[in-house]
This record gives structure tokens, C-alpha cells and sequence, in this order.
């Protein structure tokens, strides 16, 4: 089984349980409302966690209502009708890491936007560090558990803001 949390979770964070894929997307929402206009987010968890429906609300978020599909084959979806520009990485399928230095994507890397990166353990050591850490899993009882870990001062503020966001009804904090 893959492990959710990293060696060191004493950062500051947020965990919410999320019923449905609605509380899924109202999350990606919520985060959405509380961007800056560069981050580094790392969307850890297993396959079929709801990285991408997180993703989906987080762009629903800032206005983009185009499709949003899963990176799994292209490794990055770009998104820039929304106000932020917006990079949705998968490195799901890499074999090796330099395949991240091979594809060019370190350019995606500088200057503002937001850099949303599943699977990042795939590509490192060559990806920049997180600014935020976004984990997801299946909860035995039904739903998702989320958590947000700040690991930057950019990330903190992010985290700060998010949790100043009136949480909408389907995605309260959990108890």
C-alpha cells in the first residue's frame, strides 16, 4: 500500500473527509479561492484517490470550463483560460526520472503559475520542491480524506487562506 503520509507531518495542515466526488470538487474549489500566483503543489496518493477530480474543481475554481482530463499520457495539461496558468503533471509512467529533464518540462518550472504534480516522487531529484502537499486517499468508510500540508511560506499563506474559506457543507473539516 502506498503511504499517504511522509516521514515528517508535523507541518501546519487541514484535513477534511470528502463524502463524494461534489465534496471532491467543492475542496479543488476551496483551494482554488486561496492561490497565489506561483506554487509548486504535490498531489500525493494512490490510483483513483481523486487527484484529478480535485483538480477539476480547483480550475472549475478559477473560471475554466473547458474539459479536464487526466495528464496520465500527455504529463502535462496546461490551463491558461483560467486567471492563473495552470500545469497538471502526471509522472505516473515514467520509467526513470530523467525523463522529466528528456520531455523539457523543467520550463514549466519558472515564472508564475500553478504546478499541480501527481506522482512527483517519479520525477525526482529533478523537480523544484513543494510549496504545498496535497494528500488523498480512499477512507475505509466511504469518501476521501484530504489533507494539506504546508511545506514553504508561500505554501503556508495558501494553507492559511484555504482554511479561512468558509468550507462548504459537503466538505467540512473532519472531527
Amino acid at each position: 500500500m502506498h503511504q499517504i503520509h511522509p516521514g515528517n507531518d508535523s507541518g501546519p495542515s487541514a484535513h477534511l473527509h470528502l463524502p463524494d466526488e461534489d465534496a471532491t470538487l467543492a475542496a479543488g474549489a476551496r483551494l482554488a479561492a486561496a492561490l497565489p500566483a506561483r506554487l509548486t503543489v504535490f498531489l500525493r496518493g494512490d490510483l483513483g484517490a481523486g487527484k484529478t477530480t480535485l483538480t477539476r474543481g480547483l480550475l472549475r475554481g478559477l473560471g475554466y470550463t473547458g474539459r479536464v482530463k487526466s495528464p496520465t499520457y500527455t504529463l502535462v495539461e496546461p490551463y491558461k483560460d483560467s486567471r492563473i496558468s495552470v500545469y497538471h503533471f502526471d509522472f505516473y509512467r515514467f520509467t526513470h526520472a530523467e525523463e522529466f529533464l528528456e520531455a523539457g518540462l523543467e520550463e514549466c518550472f519558472e515564472g508564475d503559475g500553478i504546478r499541480l504534480v501527481e506522482w512527483p516522487d517519479r520525477a525526482q531529484p529533478y523537480l523544484p520542491a513543494a510549496d504545498l502537499e496535497v494528500l488523498l486517499h480512499v477512507a475505509p468508510a466511504g469518501g476521501r480524506e484530504l489533507a494539506l500540508r504546508a511545506l514553504s511560506p508561500e505554501g503556508q499563506r495558501c494553507l492559511d487562506d484555504f482554511n479561512a474559506v468558509i468550507a462548504p457543507p459537503a466538505a467540512r473539516p473532519a472531527p
